[in-house]
């Protein structure tokens, strides 16, 4: 197998990263989550990756995943000030429950809160403003000194991530989603497997959470993500965009 130059310490320009994600993705992409997130962790990008999670209603699998691999791997949280209490609660108990020790939570100062959306209503009035400065921004200063991060994006979500791949090339780093193969019935299986307790919002038909002026339940016959936004044509809430559209944010 040819030999990856994953040495780096600086972000390398987008056409590099993207035959990097490439390459990754033809050598790897067909491994199992576990194994994927321990080559990640352990090999590919040792001490160099951060896992962003929503602490949302699958994300304990990934969480777990990482922490039978490294306890101490960062962990993003992008508090936003708009969590559901359930959310800010869950997230407590999985870091207890999991033994992770480097939890970090990021999110807008109190003052720019207070400057960009002091009504709490620009959630309602212009989405994509709310979380720009919410949530994107925040996450990107959080990101600055890691070469990759891993997300827990699944193809089944919703037809805008059917074709998701393993490995990306998005802004200036790798990212990884390890999951992104697996269905319902592996998540919820693998859960069960290792006794991994659901958020509270899961039982009251929130299939897909994020913050709470944002997130509605979903019908049984509805996309996972369905409840996301409803009503408008907002789908992702800016994290997760095309490369070109992420490089230098």
């Amino acid at each position: 197998m040819p030999r990856l130059d994953l040495s780096r310490a600086r972000p390398e320009p987008l056409a590099a990263l993207s035959e990097e994600a490439a390459a990754l993705e033809r050598f790897h992409g067909g491994r199992e989550p576990a194994a994927l997130v321990e080559l990640a962790l352990s090999h590919l990008f040792a001490g160099r990756i951060a896992l962003v999670s929503s602490f949302g209603a699958e994300s304990a699998v990934l969480l777990h995943m990482a922490a039978e691999v490294d306890r101490h791997v960062p962990v993003i949280f992008v508090d936003t000030g708009r969590h559901f209490r359930e959310t800010l609660g869950y997230r407590d108990a999985l870091v207890t429950r999991l033994g992770l020790t480097d939890v970090r939570s990021v999110g807008p100062s109190a003052d720019e809160a207070r400057v960009r959306d002091p009504w709490l209503a620009l959630a309602e009035q212009n989405p994509d403003a709310c979380c720009g400065f919410r949530k994107v921004a925040p996450l990107a200063r959080a990101l600055e000194p890691f070469a990759a991060w891993m997300s827990g994006r699944k193809r089944f979500q919703a037809e805008t991530r059917s074709s998701l791949d393993v490995f990306e090339a998005e802004g200036a780093r790798i990212k990884v989603n390890p999951l992104a193969g697996w269905g319902a019935a592996e998540i919820a299986a693998y859960a069960e497997a290792h006794d991994l307790p659901p958020h509270p919002l899961v039982a009251e038909r929130y299939a897909s959470i994020g913050c709470a002026p944002c997130t509605s339940r979903v019908a049984s016959d509805e996309d996972v993500r369905a409840g996301r936004w409803r009503g408008t044509a907002k789908t992702e809430c800016g994290i997760h965009r095309p490369a070109a559209a992420t490089a230098g944010y």
